[in-house]
């Protein structure tokens, strides 16, 4: 039997533990519990997204914002009928809850901020610059940008969609699921040539 305490104390990754993910402005706002319905597998699929994605992020360009991690079921319900920003529970792209499939329909995601790249973003550096930088570094599944600092929704599935979708301009798709980038990987790499050398870790 899980206590809310237990949980946060789980450790998913080399940096990141389950508290880091539970807190929720729409919960404590509205005094909403953000608590899993299923805690096992909110945390197999949390140790997923940290160790292959968010690990190797904080390991190459510093400590790591998240935004919106966790979401029960019950949050991002209330969250989508009240418009604030949380996709329907049975869209097959909302990432934010991480006890819910099975086996290959497992997902888990989480908004983030680099604020190595977000003081640049800030002074003009093209978004696609990280975007590419990811998609050349780390096997991920959806990665969606947002205008503010630059934050991103970044996904892990068991078999990864390498889809890139983007609110800032220029606006829309720029990869889509099975599809090659236009530009060659020296182009992508000229890109981001003067960012931090990859760091992925590996565990002991």
């Amino acid at each position: 039997m899980w206590s809310l305490e237990t949980l946060g104390r789980v450790r998913l990754s080399r940096h990141f533990f389950m508290r880091d993910f539970l807190y929720s402005e729409i919960g404590n706002f509205h005094e909403l519990q953000n608590i899993p319905e299923n805690p096992d597998l909110a945390i197999e699929t949390g140790k997923a997204l940290c160790e292959t994605l968010l690990d190797p992020l904080e390991e190459t360009f510093g400590r790591i914002a998240v935004r919106s991690g966790y979401r029960s079921p019950s949050l991002n319900q209330f969250g989508n009928e009240n418009r604030l920003n949380c996709a329907r529970n049975d869209n097959p792209l909302e990432c934010h809850i991480w006890d819910r499939g099975e086996g290959d329909a497992r997902i888990a995601g989480a908004s983030i901020v680099v604020p190595w790249f977000a003081d640049r973003f800030q002074q003009g550096r093209d978004w696609r610059d990280l975007a590419w930088w990811i998609h050349d570094h780390l096997t991920y599944s959806e990665i969606w940008f947002f205008p503010k600092l630059c934050a991103f929704n970044l996904v892990w599935r068991p078999n990864p969609l390498r889809r890139i979708d983007s609110y800032i301009a220029p606006r829309g798709c720029l990869l889509r699921p099975g599809a090659l980038p236009d530009d060659s990987l020296e182009q992508r790499q000229a890109r981001y040539s003067d960012f931090p050398a990859f760091r992925g870790l590996p565990l002991p």
